[in-house]
């Protein structure tokens, strides 16, 4: 823990990558384990949802009861203390791969939401964007006997129901009733290339980059390490558990991100009070 302070104050602008682990103690679940595998069937792909009626139903009607808690969760520790380190000027640019919005509500301003946002709606058709809210409200509406069945929360706003959903009455764009879909990268899509030069010319312009909370299992965040290490900027990460750039790291913390981050977080403020 030493060793990240120190690499902390040696580096004072981060390029921080966050990942899942970042929020599993706001009660949203992480998709894999320590040794990076899946903890349950992988998510569904982009291609899936859109050529598959039956796949769309799905996913809405699992959605329908997963968004709620979703929607519910709060930033915890971990989210404020990299809001506070860059309110101290210490994180030039975090980028993340969780589609949850928690950064920016604990207060970080500088995010790139590289996966996307779940409070947001798109139509594959025309492009209208609509808010989860609104969409959700309407999907309550039309199907009432979907409301509120019991269901194990999954991660990214999903929940794990019984029983068939045929009859499940998807959402459909007000504009064109054109397919909607929620506006974050599903698995087998590219993140757009807008986002992905942004987060680049954010690392080209860092000292170092600190991973959390990810075990960097795909190429979306993964690709980061790969150019930090071209750059000869050194890499550290927070994880509990493998993550696919442990061969480019300078060290790893193998523990919770938020014990991590809250000890960092005190350890600078105490010797930022000594030296005044």
């Amino acid at each position: 823990m030493q060793t990240l302070t120190d690499f902390v104050r040696e580096h004072p602008r981060l390029f921080v990558l966050t990942g899942a682990g970042v929020s599993t103690h706001s009660g949203i679940p992480g998709y894999r384990d320590a040794d990076g595998c899946w903890r349950r069937k992988p998510p569904i792909t982009h291609q899936e949802f859109t050529r598959s009626d039956a796949a769309r139903r799905r996913y809405w009607a699992r959605s329908l009861v997963g968004w709620p808690a979703m929607a519910g969760a709060a930033p915890n520790a971990a989210h404020e203390a990299l809001a506070r380190l860059e309110r101290e000027g210490r994180v030039a640019s975090l980028v993340t791969q969780n589609v949850d919005g928690l950064h920016q509500r604990a207060g970080s301003r500088d995010v790139i939401d590289l996966h996307g946002r779940l409070d947001r709606v798109v139509c594959l058709s025309c492009a209208a964007t609509l808010p989860r809210a609104t969409v959700q409200a309407a999907m309550e509406r039309a199907n009432p006997g979907f409301a509120q069945p019991a269901g194990r929360r999954a991660p990214d706003g999903d929940a794990d129901l019984d029983g068939d959903c045929a009859g499940f009455d998807p959402p459909a764009c007000p504009e064109c009733g054109g397919i909607l879909k929620p506006d974050v990268v599903f698995f087998g899509d590219g993140v757009p290339r807008s986002r992905v030069a942004a987060a680049f010319a954010a690392l080209s312009a860092a000292d170092a980059m600190l991973v959390v909370g990810s075990s960097l299992m795909t190429y979306s965040g993964y690709r980061f390490c790969e150019r930090a290490r071209e750059s000869a900027k050194p890499i550290v990460a927070i994880n509990r558990g493998r993550t696919r750039a442990d061969p480019l790291l300078q060290f790893k913390i193998d523990d919770d991100c938020l014990p991590a981050l809250a000890y960092l977080v005190r350890e600078l403020a105490q010797s930022t009070s000594k030296a005044h």
